[in-house]
C-alpha cells in the first residue's frame, strides 16, 4: 500500500497540500496576532477588575491523576500489513493516549510501544454496519456491487472501531460483550478528555486561538458550531486545512484509483492519512513559531496596557456607544422575529438531559459513599475506611462506572433546529456537559476526602459512621450548590454559541459597510487592543443576553429541574476548608495500609529490584490504574492474553455470492462427516453398554452363587441376620441407584460449569481426558462443538435399565461422571 500512496501523492499533489497549509497558516497568523492582544488586554482587565460569578464551595484537585494510570487490556488488532488479526496490550495512561504493545510482558520491561493513537477527532464503533456506512460516505458517487463484500471480517462478532474523517482507522475485536461495553467506555473517554485539548487555565492563548478560529471559519462562510474543533491547536488547524484540502484531492486523485470497491476506499484511507500527517508536521511548526513570536511581544503589549488602560477603556467604550446605536435596532428586530420564539423550547432540549446527568452524578457519588458505610459498620477501623477511599478516590475518572451518568446526557437531541441555527452536531454540547459533569464528580470527591481525613485525624475512630454520614452531608450541599451555579453557566454559554453565530450571519451583510468607518476612530496606539469585529459580537452578544438570562431564571424556578435560585448565594460558611485546598490528593493506601497489595517471595523482589533501578518502564508498571484489569472470560476463540493469531482473511472477492455458496458447500459436508462419526461412535457405544450389561449380569449370577454356597456352608447366626439381609439387598440397590446419580451427576456439573455467573471473569479450560479413554473407542473422536453444555447432554446415555460401564470423553461434556464410574 506503500507504493499505492508514493504513486498518487507525487510532487505535484505534495505542492499542493503545502500551498493550502501555508495559505491557512498566513490568513490564521493574522488573525491569532489581533486576538492575542485583545485577550490579553482583557485578562489583565479582568485581574484587575475583578468580577466574576459566585465562588464555587467545592474545592478542586490540583493534579488529578498523578502516578495513576486509566486503563490496560488486551483486545485483538488487525494488522492491516498482513491482515491478520493479533493480540495487542493496550495501556492508557493519564494522557489518555492510547499505546499497544505486542504483550504485556514487553510493556513491563518499558519497551517502546507499536504504536500510538491520539484519539482526538476519532468516533468509537460497535457495528461494522456503521463503519461500512461512514466509509462509503468517503468516497461519493462510487457505489458497491450487489452483493460485494467488504474489505474487513472481524476476529469476533464484538468490534470496536476507531474511525477518523482523515486519519487512519483502527480495528479492534473484543472476545465478550461484556469486554466491548468495558472498553467502549473507555475509548469514550479517551476520546473525551483528547478533544478537549485547548488548557482553560490559559486565559491569553486559548481565547486567541478559539476567537482566531472562529474569525476565519465565518470568513470562509462557516457559522455556527463546528464538529472538528478538537484535539491539540496543532489537529484543529490541520482540521482547517483538510476541511477544504480533502474535496480537491479527492476530486484529483479518486477517479484515478483502480481495483475493487474495498481496493480504493482503503488506497484512499491510506492516501487521506499521509495527507493529513504532512498537513499536521506543517500546521505544528509555523504555529510553534506563531507563538514564540507572539510570547516575546507580550511583555512590550503588556507595559502599554498597563500604561494606557484608563485610556483604552474610555476609548473602547465611546466606540461600542457608536457601534450600539447603529446594530442594536437590527438585532433587536431580528431576535423577536427569529430568536425569542425558540428560547424556551431549546432551553428544555438543554436540560432535560443534562440535569438528568447530573442528579446520576450525585446518586453515584452517594451510592459509593452510602456502601462504605454499610461496610464499616461491622468493622470499623481506619485501614477499612482507606481501603474504601482508595477507590472512591478516583471515582470520576473511572469511564466504566461514569458511563451511565454520560449516556443520560449523550439523550440530547435538538432536532428540527438543527438547520435553521446552523448546529452541525449536538455533540459539542453533549461533550461539554460530560466534561463539567466528570469536574463536578471529581470536585465532589476530593472535597470529601480532605474533610474526612481531618475528621479522622482529629477525632480518631470513634463513631465512624456518624463521621462519615456529617462529611457526606456537606460534601453533597456544598454539590447541589455547584451544581446548580454549573448548570446555569453551561446553558447560557450553549444558547449564546447557538445564537450568536445565526444573529452575526444575518446582521454580517447589512453592518459590514457601516463598521468599515468606525475602523477611523481608533487611536493608532489603541489599535492592537480595540477591534471593530470584537466590539460588534459584544454588541450582538449583549442584544441576547437578558433574554437568555430571563429563560434561565425562569427556568430556575421549576422544582424539575434542581436549581438554586440566582438571589440565593452561600456564603463560605467553611472558612477553614479552602485553606486544604493546596493539599495533595491523599494516598489512603499509604497512610493507613488500606488496599495494599501483599507480594511475597520473587515478585516481591523483583520490585525491590525495579525501585532501585528506576526509569520510566518501571514507573509506569508501578503506576495505579484506575480501572481494573479485564478478566479473560470464557470464549470460543483464543485469549488476547496468549499472543496467538487469528487466522488472516486474504482476497475477498466482490463477485455476488460466488465465495458464500463455496463457503456453504464446505459448511454442508464438514457437517455431514461429524453426522457420521457421531452416529458411528453411537453405534459404538450401545454395543458397549450391551457387553457391559451382559458382563454384569453374569457377574451378578455368580456372586449370588457365591453367597448361596457361603450360606450353605456356615449358617448365619440368627443375631446378625439383618446384617446378612443388608449385604444381599446393598449391590441391587447400588445398580439401581446408580444409574439416577450418574445421570443427575453430568447433567447437574454440565449445567453449572456452563453458567457464566459461576465463573465470571475466570478463565476456563476443558478438563483433561481420562487415560485409556481414547484405547476403548476405536472411533475418532467428533471436534469439539462451539458449546460445550449442549454437546455434553446431547451425548449422555438415556439407557437406565442396567449400570454403565466407563464411557469414551463425550464431546464437549464433563468428566465427572465417567470418573466417578
Amino acid at each position: 500500500m506503500g507504493d499505492v500512496v508514493s504513486s498518487h501523492l507525487d510532487e505535484a499533489k505534495r505542492e499542493i497540500v503545502a500551498a493550502r497549509s501555508g495559505e491557512l497558516m498566513a490568513a490564521f497568523r493574522r488573525l491569532y496576532e489581533q486576538q492575542y492582544a485583545v485577550a490579553l488586554f482583557n485578562n489583565i482587565r479582568f485581574v484587575i477588575e475583578g468580577g466574576g460569578g459566585p465562588q464555587p464551595q467545592l474545592l478542586q484537585r490540583k493534579v488529578p491523576l498523578e502516578n495513576k494510570s486509566i486503563f490496560s487490556g488486551s483486545l485483538f488488532h488487525y494488522l492491516e500489513e498482513n491482515k491478520r488479526w493479533r493480540s495487542r496490550f493496550l495501556f492508557v495512561p493519564d494522557s489518555y493516549s492510547i499505546s499497544y504493545y505486542d504483550s504485556k510482558a514487553v510493556h513491563d520491561k518499558g519497551q517502546h510501544p507499536k504504536g500510538t493513537i491520539n484519539c482526538a477527532g476519532y468516533k468509537v464503533l460497535t457495528s461494522l454496519e456503521d463503519y461500512l456506512d461512514l466509509l462509503a460516505d468517503s468516497l461519493p458517487g462510487v457505489k458497491a456491487k450487489t452483493g460485494s463484500s467488504a474489505f474487513l471480517k472481524c476476529a469476533t462478532q464484538f468490534p470496536l472501531i476507531l474511525w477518523h474523517p482523515y486519519a487512519r482507522h483502527h480495528y479492534f475485536c473484543a472476545v465478550s460483550e461484556k469486554d466491548q461495553k468495558k472498553w467502549h467506555a473507555v475509548l469514550q473517554d479517551c476520546i473525551r478528555h483528547t478533544n478537549d485539548g485547548l488548557p482553560e487555565e490559559d486565559k491569553v492563548q486559548t481565547p486567541a486561538f478559539t476567537d482566531a478560529v472562529r474569525l476565519y471559519r465565518q470568513a470562509q462562510g462557516h457559522y455556527g458550531t463546528w464538529e472538528m474543533m478538537c484535539g491539540a491547536p496543532s489537529q484543529i488547524l490541520s482540521n482547517l486545512v483538510m476541511e477544504k484540502l480533502l474535496s480537491e484531492l479527492r476530486d484529483l486523485i479518486c477517479p484515478r484509483l483502480k481495483g475493487k470497491l474495498h481496493e480504493r476506499q482503503k488506497s484512499w484511507m491510506l492516501i487521506s492519512d499521509a495527507v493529513y500527517s504532512l498537513v499536521q508536521g506543517r500546521c505544528l511548526a509555523q504555529y510553534e513559531e506563531l507563538l514564540q513570536r507572539c510570547e516575546a511581544a507580550r511583555s512590550s503589549l503588556e507595559a502599554s496596557i498597563r500604561t494606557d488602560m484608563d485610556q483604552i477603556i474610555s476609548s473602547k467604550e465611546h466606540l461600542s456607544s457608536k457601534i450600539r446605536a447603529a446594530v442594536v435596532p437590527k438585532a433587536e428586530k431580528l431576535l423577536k422575529v427569529s430568536i425569542q420564539p425558540y428560547i424556551s423550547s431549546i432551553l428544555d432540549a438543554l436540560m432535560e438531559p443534562t440535569s438528568r446527568g447530573f442528579s446520576e452524578v450525585r446518586e453515584l457519588f452517594f451510592k459509593e459513599l452510602v456502601d462504605m458505610s454499610k461496610n464499616i459498620i461491622n468493622e470499623g477501623t481506619k485501614e477499612m475506611v482507606a481501603q474504601h477511599m482508595d477507590k472512591i478516590s478516583m471515582l470520576a475518572f473511572h469511564p466504566v462506572k461514569m458511563q451511565s451518568c454520560y449516556e443520560k446526557v449523550e439523550q440530547l437531541s435538538l432536532e428540527g433546529l438543527q438547520q435553521r441555527f446552523d448546529v452541525s452536531s449536538p455533540s459539542v454540547f453533549v461533550q461539554r456537559a460530560q466534561i463539567l459533569m466528570r469536574e463536578q464528580m471529581d470536585n465532589a470527591v476530593y472535597t470529601f476526602e480532605q474533610i474526612l481525613h481531618q475528621s479522622l485525624e482529629t477525632q480518631g475512630t470513634e463513631e465512624l459512621c456518624k463521621t462519615v454520614q456529617r462529611c457526606q452531608d456537606r460534601v453533597l450541599k456544598k454539590f447541589d450548590y455547584d451544581s446548580s451555579s454549573v448548570r446555569k453557566r453551561f446553558f447560557r454559554e450553549a444558547l449564546l454559541q447557538i445564537f450568536i453565530p445565526y444573529m452575526l450571519k444575518q446582521l454580517s451583510p447589512s453592518c459590514l459597510s457601516e463598521l468599515l468607518r468606525f475602523q477611523e476612530m481608533i487611536f493608532e496606539d489603541f489599535s492592537p487592543f480595540i477591534l471593530v469585529e470584537n466590539i460588534f459580537e459584544e454588541v450582538v452578544l449583549h442584544s441576547v443576553t437578558k433574554d437568555i438570562m430571563m429563560a434561565v431564571k425562569e427556568a430556575a424556578v421549576q422544582r424539575r429541574h434542581n436549581l438554586y435560585r440566582d438571589s440565593i448565594v452561600l456564603s463560605n460558611s467553611d472558612p477553614s476548608l479552602h485553606l486544604l485546598g493546596d493539599n495533595p490528593s491523599i494516598d489512603w493506601a499509604g497512610e493507613y495500609g488500606g488496599g495494599q497489595e501483599k507480594t511475597d517471595g520473587p515478585e516481591k523482589e523483583e520490585e525491590e529490584e525495579e525501585e532501585e533501578e528506576g526509569g520510566e518502564g518501571q514507573k509506569k508498571r508501578r503506576m495505579k490504574q484506575v480501572v481494573s484489569m479485564i478478566q479473560v472470560e470464557d470464549s470460543d476463540l483464543p485469549s488476547p492474553e496468549t499472543g496467538a493469531e487469528v487466522p488472516s482473511i486474504r482476497d475477498i472477492p466482490e463477485e455476488d455470492g460466488q465465495q458464500e455458496e463455496e463457503e456453504q458447500e464446505v459448511e454442508q459436508e464438514e457437517e455431514q462427516e461429524v453426522e457420521q462419526e457421531v452416529g458411528q461412535e453411537e453405534v459404538e457405544q450401545e454395543v458397549e453398554q450391551e457387553e457391559g450389561q451382559q458382563e454384569q449380569e453374569v457377574g451378578q449370577e455368580e456372586q449370588e452363587e457365591q453367597e448361596v454356597h457361603s450360606d450353605a456352608a456356615n449358617p448365619p447366626d440368627l443375631s446378625s441376620a439383618s446384617v446378612s439381609e443388608e449385604k444381599r439387598i446393598q449391590p441391587e440397590e447400588q445398580r439401581k441407584d446408580s444409574e439416577p446419580l450418574e445421570g443427575e451427576t453430568a447433567a447437574g456439573v454440565l449445567e453449572d460449569k456452563d453458567t457464566p455467573s459461576d465463573l465470571e471473569g475466570e478463565q476456563r479450560f476443558p478438563p483433561p481426558p481420562p487415560t485409556g479413554a481414547a484405547e476403548r473407542s476405536s472411533a475418532p473422536l467428533p471436534p469439539p462443538p462451539h458449546d460445550g453444555g449442549e454437546a455434553g447432554e446431547e451425548g449422555t446415555p438415556t439407557s437406565s435399565a442396567a449400570p454403565q460401564p466407563p464411557q469414551p470423553p463425550q464431546p464437549g461434556g464433563d468428566q465427572t461422571a465417567a470418573g466417578a464410574q
